[in-house]
C-alpha cells in the first residue's frame, strides 16, 4: 500500500463492508478512538475492540501495511493533519519524556536530521539547484510556521540572486497580487509543513499552471504541497508538541544556499566583500574591539 497516496482513515472506511466481524470491531474502534489509538499497542487495541492481538496485526495487513508498526507510524503522521493544536498537545503526551522534555526534543530533532540524511532524494536536490540557477526570476512561498524557512532562503538568495521575490501575504487576494506576473522561466519555491497551508497550496497550483516550475520543500510525497509540484525536497517534521520540528527543513534550505552559493562563488565572494565594507562603514556589526584606556 502507498500510505503517502491515500488517507489512511478513508482506506478503512471504505474497506468496512468486505471486512470480518472481527475487523469491522477493530475499525470502528480505531474509527471512534483514533486520536488515542495511534500510541496503543495491538494487544490493547485487541483488549479494548473485543477481539486478540493477532486480529489486530492481521487487521493491519489486510490494509497493505507489513505489520502493526508500520500501520500505527502511518496513523501517526495522519493525525498531524487532522489534530486541532490543543488535540496535537494532548497526543504528544504520549511520545515525550516529561521529566526530560529538553533531552527528547533534542534527541527527535537528532534522529530527524539523521532520516533526512539517509532519504533524500540527491537527484531531486541537484536538479533544483540548477532550476534556481536557471530561473528568470524566483518567488518564495511560506507563511504561518514556515514563514521564518521562507525568510531564512530569501534573506541568503537575495545575497546571492538580484531577481528574488519573498511573497509577504496577510490573506489570499494579497498571495496572488504578488505572484500575478509569475510566468514560464520562473521557478516558484513552496514552503509548507503539517497543517499545510491552503493559501500555500493554491498559490503553487497557480504558478504551474501559468507554466512556472515550482519546487516544494515539505515532509512527505502524496500531500497537496508535494503533488503542486515539479520536484520535491523533502524532511520530516514529527510532532512533539502542539509545534512541528522544523530542523531538518532547515538543514535541506541550508544545503540548498549551501550549493547555490558554491556555484556561484565568484559573485558571492564579490557582493560580500562589498556588504563588508558597507557593513563597516556603518558600524553594522560588533567586532569585540576591546576599549582603550
Amino acid at each position: 500500500m502507498d500510505s503517502s497516496q491515500t488517507s489512511l482513515i478513508s482506506k478503512i472506511e471504505k474497506s468496512i463492508p468486505e471486512m470480518s466481524k472481527g475487523q469491522k470491531a477493530i475499525a470502528l474502534f480505531i474509527l471512534k478512538n483514533y486520536e488515542n489509538a495511534a500510541y496503543m499497542t495491538a494487544a490493547r487495541i485487541g483488549e479494548d475492540a473485543g477481539v486478540s492481538e493477532s486480529t489486530v496485526v492481521r487487521f493491519a495487513m489486510e490494509l497493505g501495511f507489513e505489520g502493526y508498526p508500520h500501520f500505527q507510524k502511518v496513523l501517526q503522521e495522519e493525525l498531524k493533519v487532522r489534530l486541532t493544536s490543543v488535540q496535537r498537545m494532548k497526543a504528544s503526551l504520549k511520545l515525550t519524556d516529561k521529566d526530560d522534555i529538553l533531552g527528547a526534543v533534542l534527541l527527535s530533532d537528532q534522529e530527524k536530521l539523521k532520516r533526512t540524511y539517509e532519504k533524500i532524494d540527491r537527484k531531486s536536490f541537484s536538479q533544483a539547484v540548477d532550476l534556481i540557477l536557471g530561473a528568470d526570476k524566483i518567488y518564495i512561498l511560506g507563511v504561518r510556521s514556515s514563514a521564518p524557512l521562507a525568510s531564512f532562503l530569501g534573506f541568503y538568495f537575495n545575497l546571492i540572486f538580484d531577481n528574488i521575490r519573498l511573497v509577504h501575504t496577510t490573506s489570499v487576494s494579497e498571495q496572488f497580487e504578488q505572484i500575478l506576473n509569475v510566468k514560464t522561466g520562473d521557478v516558484v519555491i513552496g514552503i509548507s509543513f503539517p497543517r499545510y497551508s491552503k493559501r500555500t497550496i493554491k498559490a503553487m497550483a497557480y504558478s504551474r499552471s501559468t507554466g512556472a516550475t515550482v519546487i516544494a520543500i515539505t515532509d512527505k510525497p502524496g500531500t497537496p504541497i508535494a503533488v503542486n509540484a515539479d520536484v520535491c525536497l523533502l524532511a520530516p517534521s514529527d510532532m512533539m508538541s502542539f509545534v512541528d520540528s522544523l530542523v531538518a527543513p532547515l538543514s535541506v534550505i541550508n544545503a540548498l544556499i549551501a550549493a547555490i552559493g558554491y556555484k556561484r562563488m565568484d559573485i558571492v565572494t564579490k557582493q560580500l566583500e562589498k556588504l563588508e565594507r558597507v557593513w563597516d562603514e556603518y558600524d553594522v556589526y560588533d567586532k569585540g574591539d576591546l576599549p582603550h584606556d
